[in-house]
């Protein structure tokens, strides 16, 4: 790794703050009013220039969202070549073509980006820190206490290996650890236990999705491999969403919706 690159090495090594995914949703949102006080504070060449920019930056938002509404819209081609004879039956049939403005990649990505499930549970009871973590004191006399004990069921990774005693902010007891789901299918009816893959997000908070704490209304991703799911081009599906619909805490597994 180049010399320079000691930021990017040590994101790779350590992670990054757990906080670091709430002040970048706080800056993006921001940034907006942040732009908005330049842009009345503005005058003169400045100003002029500023508003140049912003006009060239709606416009090409607007044409990128034109293309990406386009994608699908069928067009009826004109005639290249008259000359060529058609039979008979194509003779009242207008040719078609998919006006698909957008490579596969970047649609893949946008829908990725953009992907809205209609979920079984949309809104959820917010938890409190207090419920959520238990302070555990430390120190010869016990007079330390920076260290939490999660009280929810989470999950880490297969080759998970704790921090050091002195290191270890949050513990997750090995009690409270799950590997498999139970999973139900909307449309089969049936329900099936597999392996849970990761915790795509928590509602109540982003540190509680890194840390991979399961509530209720958490949406995780699964190994559906054994079902012999397909996509429509016919590729197997491996991994796919579902939602937690119930208290893991309390009931001693978890309980889930398969998102279709």
């Amino acid at each position: 790794m180049p010399q320079n690159e000691y930021i990017e090495e040590h994101i790779k090594k350590h992670g990054r703050r757990l906080d670091y995914e709430e002040k970048k949703r706080k800056r993006l949102a921001r940034e907006a009013h942040r732009s908005s006080a330049t842009a009345q504070k503005a005058f003169g060449i400045k100003a002029k220039l500023l508003h140049a920019r912003r006009h060239a930056e709606k416009v090409q938002l607007k044409k990128t969202l034109k293309a990406h509404d386009e994608r699908n819209v069928k067009q009826s081609t004109k005639d290249a070549d008259s000359s060529v004879a058609l039979p008979t039956y194509l003779l009242d049939r207008e040719q078609q073509k998919d006006a698909k403005a957008l490579s596969t990649a970047v649609k893949q990505k946008r829908k990725e980006k953009a992907a809205k499930f209609a979920v079984p549970l949309p809104k959820v009871r917010g938890i409190a820190e207090d419920e959520m973590f238990k302070v555990l004191r430390t120190g010869k006399s016990k007079s330390k206490s920076w260290k939490r004990m999660v009280t929810k069921a989470t999950f880490v990774g297969e080759g998970f290996t704790r921090k050091p005693v002195k290191l270890e902010r949050f513990v997750r007891p090995m009690a409270l650890r799950y590997k498999k789901a139970n999973v139900t299918h909307p449309d089969l009816k049936a329900t099936f236990q597999l392996p849970i893959i990761g915790v795509k997000k928590n509602p109540q908070s982003p540190m509680y999705t890194q840390l991979g704490v399961m509530t209720k209304g958490t949406v995780i991703e699964v190994n559906v491999s054994e079902l012999g799911l397909v996509t429509t081009g016919g590729k197997a599906v491996w991994g796919k969403y579902a939602q937690v619909t119930n208290n893991p805490e309390n009931d001693g597994c978890i309980n889930a919706v398969l998102l279709v």
